[in-house]
């Protein structure tokens, strides 16, 4: 074994220990914004999406751990040099994304403001279960997905114009509005579409800060948006 491969071992084993130690967090997370504001431990649509999110959880990070290893250590660590901006808009999204739980608890689990058919669940899987597949495809053929914006000078940062990106030039953020939506809809809540809808502004207006961002610091980005022109939804936009 090489010299730089040993020297990587022990990073990728404390990214993964780290990976690990925000999965068991995972139900802590649910138990306190999720059961907490249903006031019930019986709230039989969160145990559901429980099940469902820790189950789609561990079979995507093992399949990306043995598919594209490098881009699980990517996401589990920090790194310097994100875009001041992105920072921001990250914690706005993150608070967007996480208010999704509470508001449907509130709403489906506590108060009932405005109940749902089973239906209107069965679209929310659906287009969760989309989103999943989508951003696993793309980390699986990107493995310079992360989780901020930066030039990854350090990691020799390239265009990735295979896969889904041959399609669109953003579709993580085309699988986080899925996700974000589909989450609302699978705990049949109107009302947690409010934070899913800002969460869905948030992620377009990223789209329209990071491509310029791109095309103007990433040799070869201003070719590959003239060969892909869509940025999220295929000859639309």
């Amino acid at each position: 074994m090489s010299s730089a491969a040993k020297a990587n071992r022990p990073q990728q084993r404390m990214d993964r220990g780290r990976l690990i130690r925000v999965l068991l967090a995972v139900p802590i997370y649910f138990a306190l914004f999720m059961f907490l504001p249903a006031g019930t431990w019986e709230w039989l649509d969160g145990w559901v999406f429980i099940l469902v999110f820790a189950s789609s959880v561990a079979i995507v990070s093992a399949y990306l751990w043995r598919v594209s290893p490098e881009v699980v250590v990517a996401r589990a660590t920090s790194h310097e040099w994100t875009k001041r901006w992105d920072k921001i808009l990250v914690s706005l999204l993150l608070l967007a994304v996480y208010a999704i739980v509470p508001v449907a608890a509130l709403d489906d689990g506590r108060f009932h403001w405005l109940p749902l058919p089973w239906w209107v669940c069965v679209i929310g899987y659906g287009l969760f279960f989309s989103g999943m597949v989508l951003v696993t495809w793309a980390e699986s053929v990107n493995k310079f997905f992360e989780v901020t914006v930066r030039l990854q000078t350090d990691r020799g940062q390239m265009v990735i114009d295979t896969g889904p990106y041959a399609i669109v030039r953003h579709p993580g953020y085309v699988s986080g509005i899925l996700i974000a939506v589909g989450t609302a809809l699978c705990l049949a809540s109107v009302w947690a579409l409010i934070p899913a809808g800002l969460a869905t502004v948030l992620f377009i207006v990223r789209t329209r800060w990071e491509d310029p961002t791109l095309q103007s610091e990433l040799p070869g980005y201003m070719e590959y948006t003239q060969r892909v022109r869509s940025k999220l939804i295929p000859g639309v936009w």
